[in-house]
């Protein structure tokens, strides 16, 4: 056949249709074009069950998406900032507060306010005095589970100041009251709060911290959540602030999972990396429990 010559069809040559083959013809076309629209209909359900599965898993296989961070005394919200970054790069949402420090529940409700703005459950991490804060505020059905970094984790019916008093720490003498607020000394900072963070580093965290309110450290917790939510703890082994037993002993009474590092203190200044990847692991196992 040459390229652009037209084929006629063959003629019928006397053939004539049945009359029922219109009829049948139509009874196909309408089955087949059922089947195809049911074929259709089952795919779609099946592709968005499948799908809803597979969020579900991923969901649970990543955990929580969410931390809170809260500081402590003397200190302010950027004592986290190696920490931040480095849980931002695996894909974590990360707020940190800025506690007023003027009383336990002014620093509790701080924390509560920042509960609101997350967009659904989250992990709370608080370091040395924060720990009290997020105890008394974790029992919200948004926090997922508690890390406690060098901290305080009163009981029921205890205090910070109850904790401290029981067990002492080198740093004691170096507490400057003003006004119903306390300091730390120069000496203070840099032998006792960050002895192993560079000279640079410690000036500033001089020069920047926040006095605590004394009547802070008295309240009584009332319902500690780490009693009802799951825990982990870092404990800072070579902390001057904070005696290591009892961060020890926090961790065990809670049960909670925990790790220790030689750091002063401020294990998330010194130590970012090993922090950080711990908040990661508390993130990603408090979303399976």
């Amino acid at each position: 056949m040459k390229p652009g010559k037209t084929v006629t069809a063959a003629t019928n040559r006397g053939f004539k249709p049945s009359p029922t083959l219109p009829t049948r013809k139509s009874s196909l076309s309408a089955y087949f074009t059922y089947c195809g629209l049911a074929c259709t209909i089952l795919a779609t359900v099946l592709f968005f069950c499948s799908g809803n599965r597979a969020v579900a898993q991923s969901s649970g296989s990543h955990g929580v998406r969410n931390v809170l961070l809260v500081h402590g005394a003397w200190a302010d919200g950027s004592s986290w900032s190696k920490v931040i970054p480095l849980l931002e790069a695996k894909g974590l949402k990360v707020t940190a507060v800025q506690l007023p420090l003027t009383s336990l529940a002014d620093d509790v409700a701080t924390v509560k306010r920042a509960f609101a703005l997350e967009d659904g459950p989250f992990l709370l991490v608080g370091h040395s005095y924060g720990g009290s804060v997020i105890s008394e505020a974790g029992n919200d059905p948004k926090v997922a589970g508690l890390v406690y970094v060098a901290a305080f984790a009163p009981d029921k019916g205890q205090s910070t100041l109850d904790l401290i008093t029981a067990n002492p720490t080198p740093v004691g003498p170096e507490l400057r009251p003003a006004a119903g607020f306390f300091k730390l000394s120069a000496k203070g900072v840099f032998e006792d709060f960050a002895p192993d963070l560079p000279e640079v580093e410690r000036k500033v965290l001089f020069a920047t911290q926040g006095p605590i309110a004394g009547a802070a450290l008295g309240v009584q917790i009332s319902t500690p959540a780490w009693r009802n939510k799951p825990s982990w703890f870092v404990i800072a082994g070579d902390d001057r602030m904070i005696s290591p037993k009892l961060e020890e002993a926090e961790a065990q009474e809670m049960k909670a999972k925990s790790i220790t590092i030689s750091s002063s203190h401020l294990v998330m200044l010194s130590h970012p990396v090993e922090v950080a990847g711990f908040i990661e692991r508390a993130a990603h196992e408090s979303g399976t429990d």
